[in-house]
């Protein structure tokens, strides 16, 4: 099998025209007069998308292009920190089979959105015709749960198709994030990539978080409230791990953004024994918080890290999603802007050592607002986690 041709550009321009045609040029370059067949954007939120993605689209043609507003982007060793630019990966066609399809309106029914936007995706790639397969989603995570949307889509792709993606972000304003395709800029919804293959597809996920205390019940939970543990308020019980852990605590993020993200969170345990990040937090009301909701009576435990953790973790993603992946071109990965956050004055690092780990393969990605990475199994929603597929 042949290898599949990549290239990708950038440009932190103020103007959104000129910066998305720099960043579109300069990928398209890249491809080595192969004929595109997919293209990838990622914008901060500061320009106007209509003039973005028209600039891109005056260069890469009718292409399919999906894409999402970010919250830092990840390119080629490069780290783009919010608010900086837009980054453009174009992927030749021929090597992989591409379909593309969106979902308006997933907020009303996000199940149904998710089975409905992966039956488009298959079909637009001519159905399920390639000998392995994987789907690729963007979302706008603002309108409701989203791994319900990967259940909807477990409908469609059953077990054997893996899912990789992350949920939109907005320079952390929490204005309002967005998902392209095409030369459109949507909310409330989300576009996705079904990718047919004559070799195997892998998705990986890793995080670097480390347990603080033993596996324990999640006894009551409403929607996203987490009211009891073990039989206990679940507030008390959250706050008594992050008492323990102050201490170690502050000698990695003395300086960081503080927030849910930079200090614990829950790892759902999953059935092979491998953890699951769910992000939480105790509102100002008293009441422990996830922003997706946990299942009742699931296992859980409190989790932290360091920075040394999560990027040694990142390190540990790039190889396994590269082992015995024959000849890849590129990593496409989706990074949690929490990441972003503990790693503070360190986070241009998570970008180089995923590149320096990758090698001679490019890496292309950016900051988002949740992560999917389903493998098998239902669940694969993630937050303060790192998600990658090698093609």
């Amino acid at each position: 099998m042949e290898r599949l041709s990549v290239g990708s550009g950038s440009s932190c321009s103020d103007d959104a025209a000129v910066a998305g045609a720099e960043a579109a040029r300069a990928a398209v370059s890249g491809l080595g007069g192969v004929e595109p067949g997919l293209v990838i954007v990622y914008a901060s939120i500061r320009y106007a998308f209509d003039e973005l993605l028209a600039a891109v689209r005056g260069v890469t043609g009718d292409v399919p292009l999906v894409g999402a507003s970010s919250s830092g982007q990840l390119i080629e060793g490069e780290y783009l920190p919010p608010s900086s630019g837009v980054s453009v990966m174009v992927l030749g066609s021929g090597v992989y089979r591409f379909g593309t399809a969106e979902v308006s309106g997933i907020g009303a029914d996000i199940a149904g959105s998710g089975r409905e936007l992966a039956r488009r995706a298959l079909d637009a790639a001519g159905g399920d015709t390639t000998p392995h397969s994987a789907l690729m989603v963007l979302a706008d995570g603002m309108a409701g749960d989203m791994q319900s949307l990967l259940a909807g889509m477990y409908r469609v792709t059953g077990a054997r198709v893996p899912v990789v993606g992350g949920a939109a972000g907005d320079d952390r304003t929490f204005s309002g994030a967005y998902v392209f395709f095409g030369d459109r800029a949507l909310r409330d919804a989300a576009v996705a990539v079904w990718i047919g293959s004559d070799r195997p597809l892998r998705v990986v996920a890793g995080h670097g978080w480390q347990p603080q205390t033993l596996p324990m019940l999640v006894t009551k939970v409403d929607g996203m409230a987490v009211e009891e543990i073990d039989g206990r308020p679940a507030a008390d019980v959250f706050n008594e791990a992050v008492a323990r852990d102050a201490s170690a605590r502050s000698e990695y993020f003395e300086g960081t953004y503080e927030g849910w993200h930079t200090g614990h969170s829950f790892g759902l345990i999953e059935p092979d024994g491998t953890q699951l990040i769910r992000g939480g937090f105790v509102g100002q009301d008293g009441v422990l918080r996830t922003f997706v909701p946990l299942p009742e009576y699931c296992a859980v435990q409190i989790v932290s890290a360091d920075q040394d953790d999560l990027l040694t973790a990142s390190e540990q993603v790039v190889e396994e999603a590269l082992d015995g992946i024959a000849d890849p071109a590129v990593m496409l990965v989706f990074s949690c802007i929490a990441r972003s956050d503990l790693l503070g004055d360190r986070a241009a690092e998570e970008a180089a050592r995923l590149h320096k780990a990758a090698g001679q393969v490019a890496t292309f990605g950016y900051y988002t607002y949740g992560e999917f990475a389903r493998s098998n199994g239902v669940a694969g929603y993630h937050n303060a986690t790192l998600t990658a597929i090698a093609l």
